[in-house]
């Protein structure tokens, strides 16, 4: 395996902005004139299309995205995105910490169960009405097996969504993306998943963790945004957690007003007019910019599909007869933009969130290569729909 490089903190909090090409609290950090980043060379050979949902790896990553075509029954689970996670459980030796919005996964209760009984310390935050009021629901209970084993889970407690999707394995390993633990989210829906090995990166996620655990949630978190950066194997890393932190605002929408030649994005909710208008101007400027919305959520009042097609950027509608819920910016064909946030009002000002920021080419191909399925799958909307002046 190649020799991970670790960083100081000020040297993290330089690839961070210089990463997402950001000003923070009006702090201007000027580049070294050093390449940080390094050059990709190589091409990308992904894994063949396999029931496993692989979709590529590296010495220190994986790169998951489920296949509701292929992988749709539940109780073939080995062969799925929950059998990549449930071998993750199984390869635990001191500690899984989880934040995570849903459950409803037996298999997977049953893993963590046997974990605690192994010795290792299982801890999981999720939020209040989806996580532990919907347990009670029929056909749920999960949750109430990690408690009978004596796995404490806590809530936010909170009117906003605790909406986080991310695992931390023996401080070591972070899981994160779109994916909730749920039937519908591994089985049905179109969602990604990536894995990273890096005991720097797993700080950052336990930090974040270690304040919901203390009962530091929403827009009063304590901000760690300049200790949110690594290097890892000449890949550039940045994590953003809202609402602590502003990440369209601070991230997202720079990183899009700095595209030089493409941008692709999939979204299950997107009603932020900012972001909109920076993919619209990028497009006028002759960038290439591409997207499909989930269906039902850009057909709602807020929803930015009307801004954007009536601004003839190419955008469709998913063709998933479930939801498409990725939630993905690829800028460049280089930047990648994931994790568990919306891009909504809700997600930046009042939910618990974390976006990662990759800065990686073979990860990005691989998104690229998930876009166009969607892509190809999806359809255009009706030009009837809408009041285009």
């Amino acid at each position: 395996m190649p020799r991970r490089r670790g960083i100081s903190r000020s040297n993290a909090s330089l690839v961070l902005l210089t990463l997402i090409g950001i000003f923070v609290l009006g702090i201007y950090y000027s580049l070294t004139g050093k390449d940080p980043i390094g050059v990709f060379d190589g091409e990308v050979t992904p894994t063949a299309p396999m029931p496993t949902a692989v979709t590529g790896s590296g010495a220190w990553w994986e790169v998951y995205f489920t296949d509701p075509i292929n992988v749709n029954n539940p109780q073939a689970w080995q062969n799925s995105v929950e059998g990549r996670l449930i071998e993750k459980i199984n390869a635990a030796q001191t500690s899984i910490h989880i934040a995570s919005f849903e459950f409803n996964l037996t298999p997977v209760a049953e893993a963590l169960v046997a974990a605690k009984q192994r010795g290792v310390d299982v801890r999981w935050v999720t939020d209040d009405e989806n996580g532990l009021e919907a347990d009670e629901e029929p056909g749920r209970g999960q949750f109430a097996m990690l408690q009978k084993a004596e796995i404490e889970v806590r809530s936010d407690d909170r009117s906003a969504l605790m909406h986080n999707k991310f695992w931390i394995f023996d401080g070591q390993i972070v899981w994160t993306g779109s994916t909730n633990i749920t039937e519908n989210s591994i089985f049905r829906q179109d969602n990604n998943v990536i894995v990273i090995r890096s005991s720097e990166l797993a700080a950052i996620y336990e930090r974040e963790f270690q304040e919901m655990w203390n009962g530091e949630f929403g827009p009063t978190s304590t901000s760690q945004m300049g200790n949110q950066a690594v290097m890892i194997n000449e890949t550039g890393i940045g994590v953003i957690f809202t609402s602590e932190d502003p990440a369209l605002e601070q991230a997202i929408i720079p990183m899009v007003n700095s595209a030089a030649t493409s941008i692709r994005f999939l979204a299950f909710s997107f009603t932020d007019y900012p972001l909109a208008e920076a993919m619209i101007k990028r497009s006028q400027a002759g960038i290439g910019v591409a997207g499909v919305f989930e269906t039902v959520g850009s057909e709602t009042d807020a929803a930015e599909l009307d801004t954007l097609f009536c601004a003839q950027v190419p955008v469709r509608q998913d063709g998933n007869p479930s939801f498409m819920h990725h939630k993905f910016i690829v800028v460049d064909e280089r930047y990648v933009i994931t994790g568990s946030m919306n891009y909504s009002t809700n997600a930046e000002k009042n939910n618990d969130e974390n976006v990662i920021i990759i800065d990686n080419a073979e990860m990005a191909r691989l998104y690229l290569q998930e876009f166009e399925r969607v892509w190809n799958m999806a359809t255009d909307p009706a030009p009837s729909t809408f009041m285009c002046s």
